[in-house]
């Protein structure tokens, strides 16, 4: 067992403004016998949080529901209507370079990050024919946000003139919990009237960044807002361009990653649902069952639990663990809310898109659809299907979705939106189809913060995970995954005296100091 050494982290990113949260030191890896810590939930949260303790030597078992891995961006393999098989999954997600520990976990089996492929642009498309690109955007604020005025159809300076410039200057020091204080009882829409933020550029903020979060901008916390302001255009010298990967996601991303811990040594169980949770004295009586026999009932003892679930998931792991946590902590679970749910339409098509459409596109005013992709210009297994058959593969998405609409009625919509969008597909066959409707994601409404966990949790044993957790560090999405998962993993290894893996983010506050003299003024 050997003692800590000095290491220095290594910044990946352009930014030389990005913030290191450096861990505790310790031990290089746990005392024999080696701790066993289960991890409830194989998204990228419970990925990270098993890879953080596997590295460190702890018998890490995953335990995962579903029969595959990685969350809101799993993948599975299906058959088409033409015979072919290829990947379906919970459709688009954009790996931004303000990512850093997303991408320092996927670092692990992919030090050059190959499998990720930039996209050249970030398009955001309206109904009346106007376009915003971030093409062209210069990446450091203050300049970026003036050369996206300049070149912007429908912000523009006059839009910035009129703003109230005294209601906008907290978006240029922006720190975590205390944009929570100042905003989280205001809700994005009513935020975005106190700054007068044009309305002819409202879909900028509501399509960019809140409809990010699957919500309605009326129900979702002006804080949580402003942090993406902060994360993807105030804050970071990234910009706001991305990358995706180049193959399916289980392919690209989750099994080599799966390997990679079971070469550590963790067992990773998918198809298994755990059903209660029960803390002893010197750990915890984990009850599961597998799927293929539900009625079958296995307990296994921990030292240790990391629950890395979403909102609905905890609830009921919680609900079912009736000496878990304390009074308080456990009515912050119960309310905890659900976004609306989202739909992921995708259409595999006779005929190619005209070559000059985007990998991906914002839209504005299209009925229900808030973005499309064209996955064969950047993903394998639609690519070699398009190539195949001379067809195409398009993915269509619509966030915040009403729950009593007519599910059928808003497919058939979405159809009729892509021949608006992109005329060429108005007479195409649709060789096939799936759509996948989802009701998953976290709901950070006005006024919640309060109510959302830590990764700490009372029990100095008990972690949890996931981008529903609150955390100091400004991250958002799967970002917020991926860091609350290091998270929880840094603080198990604490308690056994091992130092924990460093973190890294965009700035936690006003980017230089003319901008957080300027955010005082407020």
């Amino acid at each position: 067992m050997s003692e800590s050494r000095p290491y220095r982290p290594i910044r990946h990113g352009l930014d030389r403004r990005a913030a290191l949260w450096p861990a505790k030191a310790g031990r290089d890896s746990v005392p024999a016998p080696a701790p066993r810590v289960a991890v409830v939930g194989g998204g990228i949260a419970g990925l990270a949080a098993a890879t953080g303790l596997s590295e460190r030597g702890v018998r890490v078992d995953l335990l995962e529901r579903e029969e595959v891995l990685g969350g809101r961006a799993a993948g599975w393999r299906t058959t088409l209507a033409d015979g072919s098989t290829t990947t379906m999954s919970r459709g688009f997600h954009a790996f931004f370079r303000q990512y850093y520990n997303l991408r320092g976990l996927l670092r692990r089996v992919d030090p050059g990050l190959g499998v990720l492929r930039p996209l050249a642009d970030y398009p955001l498309q309206r109904s009346t024919g106007a376009r915003d690109s971030f093409r062209k955007v210069p990446r450091t604020p203050p300049w970026s946000v003036l050369g996206f005025v300049a070149r912007s159809p429908s912000f523009g300076w006059a839009g910035l003139s009129g703003m109230n410039p005294r209601a906008a200057l907290p978006l240029l020091d922006v720190r975590v919990p205390d944009v929570y204080e100042q905003l989280d009882k205001v809700s994005a829409a009513d935020f975005l009237d106190r700054i007068r933020f044009p309305e002819q550029a409202r879909d900028l903020a509501f399509e960019v960044f809140s409809r990010s979060f699957f919500a309605d901008p009326r129900q979702l916390s002006a804080a949580e807002l402003v942090l993406m302001f902060h994360i993807y255009f105030l804050g970071s010298s990234e910009g706001l361009l991305f990358d995706v990967p180049c193959e399916a996601y289980p392919q690209a991303l989750w099994n080599p990653l799966a390997g990679h811990l079971s070469a550590l040594g963790a067992t990773i169980n998918t198809g298994t649902t755990v059903l209660s949770v029960a803390p002893h004295a010197d750990g915890f009586r984990v009850t599961r069952s597998a799927t293929v026999s539900p009625d079958a009932l296995e307990e296994d003892h921990y030292d240790a639990v990391v629950l890395a679930l979403d909102s609905a998931g905890l609830q009921a792991l919680v609900g079912g663990s009736p000496n878990l946590g304390g009074g308080s902590w456990r009515a912050g679970i119960e309310r905890l809310r659900q976004a609306p749910p989202f739909l992921v339409s995708r259409y595999w098509l006779d005929r190619p898109v005209h070559p000059d459409r985007p990998g991906f596109l914002g839209t504005s005013g299209f009925g229900p659809v808030d973005n499309v992709s064209v996955l064969n210009l950047w993903e394998g297994d639609a690519a070699r299907w398009a190539k195949a058959t001379g067809g195409s593969v398009v993915e269509l998405h619509a966030y915040a979705v009403d729950a009593t609409a007519d599910r059928a009625g808003i497919e058939d919509t979405m159809l009729r939106e892509l021949a608006r969008i992109y005329p060429e597909c108005a007479d195409a066959t649709v060789v096939d189809a799936r759509h996948e409707w989802q009701q998953d994601c976290p709901l950070f409404s006005v006024g919640s913060y309060h109510d959302r966990p830590t990764v700490l949790t009372g029990h100095p044993r008990l972690v949890l995970a996931g981008d529903l957790v609150r955390t100091a560090v400004p991250v958002a999405l799967m970002e917020r995954a991926a860091t609350t998962g290091m998270q929880a993993a840094n603080a198990l290894l604490a308690t056994w005296g091992v130092r924990g893996h460093p973190l890294w983010s965009v700035p936690p506050a006003g980017r230089n100091r003319f901008m957080r003299s300027l955010a005082r003024l407020s």
